[in-house]
């Protein structure tokens, strides 16, 4: 099977490489494939005559997308139109990935695959139209909605992760302010790219909810980290209204893994247990 992995340089395709086979895998980094250069995209698909195109390209600064409206739809909804037709033309399968964000955080409880969406943001829009055009245009797809995303390569886009985030923010000594009532289920990259390529071994198409097992709050996944780190930091819990962030997040974007389960295939591990392993792997001086 032979993998073109688009965005190759994330924190995402930094794991998939890991996994993935190296000599039937293509890494095309930002710098060498613009997603949003239709010519460009339909050039190397024809060159490298993959199998698979693995779309891990993505603007997720999830704020600016309120003001730079423009953005986050050439790249999470127009760029992946295209890939989906290419995809059908030149029949590929396509795996691409989602977010939480799709959902508006009301009902309460884990949403599952088959839950209507109602994204609260213009980030949350603009991949939701993605996410439609994939699932209308493209006969094979792997459609991956996922949460919380933190992996030692880190996203490039918006400098780290939020674990390093804080870990950083903890040396500078100040007090810390966290929301406390958005509740999710942060996932390792690792565990991601593990299960996904799972996925690909099989021919079992359509929308998966990937995420570690379990859930907490953004303030309670802070404590856990700086319990592991063995630091003494002040976090402040807050509610999202006392933050002040531009864009409106779900309240509880929890993703039921149902389809997986469907699809014979295990879950991932708790996200204790991955913040862990991460932690060892990222920091082993703690």
């Amino acid at each position: 099977m032979r993998v073109l992995l688009i965005g190759a340089a994330g924190q995402l395709a930094t794991d998939l490489l890991k996994v993935l086979p190296p000599s039937d895998t293509v890494p095309l980094t930002h710098q060498q494939l613009d997603v949003c250069d239709y010519a460009a995209v339909r050039s190397a698909l024809e060159r490298h005559h993959p199998d698979v195109v693995i779309n891990t390209s993505a603007f997720h600064k999830v704020d600016v997308c309120e003001d730079e409206v423009v953005k986050p739809f050439e790249v999470n909804t127009l760029a992946v139109r295209n890939l989906a037709l290419l995809s059908r033309e030149l029949d590929i399968v396509l795996m691409h990935f989602s977010t939480d964000y799709v959902f508006s955080g009301s009902k309460g409880r884990a949403y599952g695959e088959d839950d209507a969406p109602g994204p609260l943001s213009v980030y949350g829009v603009s991949k939701l139209a993605g996410e439609y055009f994939v699932r209308t245009l493209c006969p094979r797809y792997f459609l991956v909605r996922t949460s919380g995303l933190y992996g030692v390569a880190g996203a490039s886009g918006k400098g780290g992760n939020f674990v390093e985030t804080m870990l950083r923010l903890a040396q500078q000594g100040a007090p810390i302010r966290v929301v406390n009532d958005q509740t999710l289920s942060p996932t390792y990259t690792r565990d991601l790219a593990n299960k996904v390529v799972e996925l690909l071994g099989t021919d079992r198409y359509g929308l998966y909810h990937v995420t570690s097992s379990g859930s907490c709050s953004w303030y309670n996944f802070t404590q856990t980290i700086f319990r592991l780190a063995h630091l003494n930091v002040d976090v402040q819990p807050v509610t999202s209204a006392q933050f002040g962030a531009k864009a409106r997040r779900p309240a509880y974007s929890v993703l039921a893994n149902r389809n997986l389960k469907r699809a014979g295939l295990s879950l991932p591990r708790p996200w204790r247990q991955a913040l862990e392993d991460y932690l060892r792997v990222r920091h082993p001086e703690l």
